[in-house]
C-alpha cells in the first residue's frame, strides 16, 4: 500500500517547481497544476492538445478557501453545496488570484470544493487552489479507470500519484453556474 504522505510531499514538490501531475480526485483521475501559475496551466493545455478558450475548473479543500479565490460566493453556493450528494463544481462570476489563462473569456470559473481526504490534504498543505481536468486529450473520452489513460497522457506529466481512485463510479462532477444574482443553472448533471 503506497504511504499517502510520502505521496503527499512528492507531489507537492512537483507543485511548487511548476510541474503537471495525474492525480486521483473525488471524481476521476485528473491532470492538475498550481491554479496560480500560468506557465504550468500552457502545460497542461498543450498536454491536452486543448483550446485555452476552453477552461478548466480548480479544486479548494473547503469554504475558506473558495472566498479567496471569488470576489464573492453568493449565498445559495453553500446551500447547494452543503446537500449535494456528489461531487459539484459550481461556475463562479469573478474568480481571483487565479492565473488568467484558467479564467474562462466571460470572467468566470469553475470551482469545487473536495471531499476527497487525499486532494483535501494535498490542496491543504499546497495552500493554494490546484487545477483539475480529466486525464485525457481533448476530444478523446475521459477514461474511467487508471487503465484506460493514454501513454500520451502518462509520459506527459511530470508526476503520476501513486495512490487509487476512491470513488469507483468514477464520474464527473456536476456543474452548476450561479450569477451573481443568485440564479441557479445546471450546466451537467
Amino acid at each position: 500500500m503506497p504511504d499517502q504522505q510520502i505521496e503527499l510531499e512528492k507531489t507537492i514538490t512537483i507543485l511548487k517547481k511548476g510541474g503537471i501531475i495525474l492525480y486521483p480526485t473525488d471524481t476521476v483521475w485528473g491532470i492538475g497544476c498550481d491554479a496560480t501559475n500560468a506557465e504550468a496551466i500552457d502545460k497542461i493545455y498543450a498536454l491536452k492538445q486543448r483550446e485555452e478558450s476552453k477552461s478548466m475548473i480548480c479544486l479548494v479543500n473547503d469554504f475558506k478557501m473558495l472566498q479567496q479565490y471569488v470576489e464573492e460566493v453568493p449565498e445559495v453556493a453553500y446551500d447547494v453545496l452543503k446537500y449535494a450528494t456528489k461531487p459539484t463544481t459550481i461556475v463562479y462570476d469573478r474568480p481571483l488570484r487565479v492565473a488568467e489563462n484558467i479564467i474562462a473569456t466571460d470572467n468566470t470559473l469553475g470551482i469545487r470544493v473536495v471531499r476527497d481526504p487525499f486532494c483535501g490534504k494535498l490542496i491543504r498543505k499546497f495552500k493554494r487552489p490546484i487545477v483539475s481536468t480529466s486525464a485525457n486529450i481533448s476530444g478523446v473520452p475521459a477514461p474511467k479507470n487508471f487503465k484506460e489513460i493514454s501513454s500520451a497522457i502518462l509520459e506527459g506529466v511530470d508526476y503520476v500519484v501513486n495512490l487509487p481512485l476512491q470513488n469507483k463510479g468514477a464520474k464527473p462532477s456536476s456543474v452548476i453556474k450561479i450569477g451573481g444574482d443568485s440564479t441557479v443553472k445546471i450546466i451537467r448533471k
